[in-house]
């Protein structure tokens, strides 16, 4: 009797702790549960978005700005995204902007159907760790699949950058000038690259977005086109000598803040006459230096260039532009050949840069731009300049431009081409579908679930091309099987047809680097079983 008594209250703590160590497993499938949905909630949102016939978004600001755009990464970047999961695919959609700068709302698509699978299995008990290992086994497989299906490509073939650019442009709010675009851009990209190191400086092209006229007028400018007007009288140059000076032309202040008193109107004549002479030592220092066009770098300290000194400079016919920016003083130095000038004693015949014309163009919105054409010594750099009829448009435009030089980047570093519209993952689907077939098991549940997510992108294309998704995918189905593997969504013709054939192309790169960033994502997103908060310190 005394012995069972003692040996009750012995059983009780081990009751409850079977019912923590209960309790402790539910709490890291509700965390994930809820981070997949999270996760599923934004990749839903731009999802209508995908495509040649996808939706564009109306995106509002605190300030009432408003923007139009069916680019996954700018959208993302614009909502206000909560959930700490949620944001993890707006990260995801930047990466991919910054690798391949194409293909940023199927990244997303993709990862959000994934998770979808992923919560499929969960729910078959198989665990997040074995689920995460087989998805990066059937990536792995994935990017071999596509490189069993590439093109070759070769960098001076000029059509087939066109072809890239127009597939990247089709999705865009400008798809109506996609040829007039990818001309453009593949000419700019040819004059910059370089094939031999396979690189590609975006920085070496300057994109000048201005209101004013049509996109028709859009142009690329064989020289250089800056975003300032010149000030003064003169506003044209011919056989110019350009001087690009980082010192101002304006009487010096003092140090600190401090007060000068003037008594009379002879101190004040005094130092009017000293500031007019300070002005007119560096207006004669550049006169004698040979310049007739003069750069003025942007100043934190006091104006770069007064009123006198734009007087003197316009009576010597020497032509000014002002509020040149610190970030484009490397590119303008590399495109011109000349070296920034520190101070008025440091002019010398090296760092003048000789230009056939420099002229002010009339834009037709609130201000003009200046182009130099004919530089000699000129570098590898190049200029866009865009032309809209309004400012989101025009943002659109840069975008866009932006987008289709990116794909251009990447032809330059990976010379392959894959097939677009959706044939690339049909042909995942089937091809992984066959390789879970041939492994079995866990793993290969695992990998037809991620093969059927792949069928997503197909999906999508259909849904948002108002044809019937189920009829189109099985159609896809049977042409791959077939052995079709370019087969795709033709949204012009409304059916399934030859995407090599109809020119739908896009770089090898985009591809690959959207399954190896959604698989990572997704791995990312499983591992994760709790979310603790830390009270900041006070």
């Amino acid at each position: 009797m005394t012995a069972g008594n003692a040996a009750a209250p012995a059983r009780a703590p081990v009751g409850k702790l079977g019912e923590g160590a209960f309790k402790d497993k539910e709490k890291p499938t509700h965390i994930r549960m809820s981070n997949i949905e999270a996760a599923k909630a934004v990749a839903d949102a731009v999802r209508t978005s995908l495509g040649p016939k996808g939706m564009d978004k109306m995106i509002r600001d605190d300030k009432g700005n408003v923007t139009i755009t069916n680019d996954g990464a700018t959208i993302l970047q614009r909502m206000k995204v909560l959930h700490p999961a949620a944001r993890m695919l707006v990260e995801l959609s930047k990466a991919q902007d910054i690798e391949a700068g194409d293909g940023t709302t199927t990244v997303v698509v993709v990862c959000g159907a994934l998770l979808e699978a992923a919560k499929q299995l969960l729910s078959h008990s198989i665990h997040p760790t074995k689920i995460s290992d087989a998805f990066q086994r059937a990536a792995t497989e994935a990017i071999k699949v596509i490189e069993s299906m590439k093109i070759e490509f070769d960098l001076s073939n000029k059509e087939a950058m066109m072809k890239a650019c127009a597939t990247s442009l089709s999705s865009k709010v400008i798809n109506t000038h996609s040829v007039q675009m990818s001309e453009l851009c593949s000419s700019a990209v040819l004059k910059v690259a370089d094939p031999e190191k396979n690189s590609l400086d975006l920085k070496d092209i300057k994109i000048v977005a201005k209101v004013g006229g049509t996109l028709d007028d859009t142009e690329l400018v064989d020289g250089l086109c800056l975003d300032n007007n010149a000030m003064g009288t003169t506003r044209r140059m011919e056989k110019a000598k350009v001087a690009l000076i980082q010192f101002q032309l304006s009487p010096p202040k003092t140090d600190m803040e401090n007060q000068v008193v003037i008594n009379d109107y002879s101190q004040m004549d005094r130092v009017l006459k000293e500031e007019r002479q300070y002005t007119l030592n560096l207006v004669k220092a550049i006169k004698k230096s040979g310049a007739n066009v003069l750069l003025v770098q942007k100043s934190i300290l006091r104006d770069a260039i007064s009123d006198l000194a734009i007087h003197y400079l316009n009576k010597l016919k020497i032509m000014v532009i002002k509020d040149i920016e610190r970030t484009d003083v490397p590119f303008l130095c590399k495109t011109l050949g000349c070296h920034p000038v520190a101070s008025a004693d440091h002019f010398t015949p090296e760092s003048l840069a000789n230009v056939d014309l420099v002229e002010e163009v009339a834009i037709g919105g609130e201000s003009n731009c200046t182009k130099f054409t004919g530089i000699q010594n000129a570098g590898k750099t190049v200029s866009i300049l865009i032309r809209a009829s309004n400012e989101n448009l025009l943002a659109e435009a840069d975008r866009s431009i932006h987008d289709a030089l990116c794909v251009l980047r990447c032809l330059v570093k990976q010379r392959a081409l894959v097939a677009g519209g959706g044939a690339v993952e049909s042909e995942l689907a089937l091809r992984l579908g066959q390789r879970a077939k041939e492994i079995g098991g866990v793993d290969g549940y695992c990998l037809q679930r991620y093969a059927e997510a792949m069928e997503v992108v197909p999906y999508t294309l259909a849904e948002n091309a108002a044809l019937n998704p189920i009829e189109v995918v099985t159609e896809l189905r049977k042409r791959h099987n077939a052995g079709e593997f370019n087969a795709g969504i033709n949204v012009r013709k409304a059916g399934v047809s030859n995407m090599h054939r109809e020119d739908v192309l896009q770089p090898m790169l985009v591809s690959t680097s959207m399954i190896n960033l959604a698989t990572e994502t997704v791995r990312s997103i499983l591992k994760i079983d709790d979310i603790v908060n830390v009270v900041g310190r006070g």
